[in-house]
């Protein structure tokens, strides 16, 4: 019995990936449909859609390089706080997601206690 070849799919090595298959299903759905965000208090960063949807961004700080222990962490933190939905930033640090505004404390208190500072400050161009 012969078998047929299976042609493999050449990579794509250019451009950015899509973002839409990981984003959190809230930003998803609203992709596009921010009206306003606000920073309630530092590290922390919550958008509010036209439809009246709201996704709160928690920000901590990391270590450049991290071993499997500190990414398994920051990980199961993610899993118990903010339904495993993470993203890195371009410097390393950490971005939880979470749709409900009772998540944020708790998350907040969890990286605290592992470790891991909630953003101090951010930037402002005045």
């Amino acid at each position: 019995m012969a078998q047929a070849q299976v042609q493999q799919r050449a990579p794509i090595e250019t451009g950015a990936p899509d973002p839409l298959p990981l984003m959190h299903p809230v930003m998803r759905k609203n992709y596009g449909k921010w009206v306003y965000h606000d920073h309630p208090r530092p590290g922390v960063l919550m958008h509010r859609s036209a439809t009246g949807e709201e996704i709160w961004t928690v920000k901590a700080g990391t270590q450049r390089q991290m071993d499997v222990y500190t990414i398994r962490k920051l990980c199961d933190i993610a899993d118990q706080y903010a339904d495993g939905h993470v993203r890195f930033t371009t410097r390393s640090n950490i971005e939880y997601m979470v749709a409900d505004k009772a998540k944020v404390e708790p998350l907040i208190k969890a990286l605290n206690d592992a470790g891991f500072p909630i953003a101090a400050r951010r930037t402002r161009c005045r």
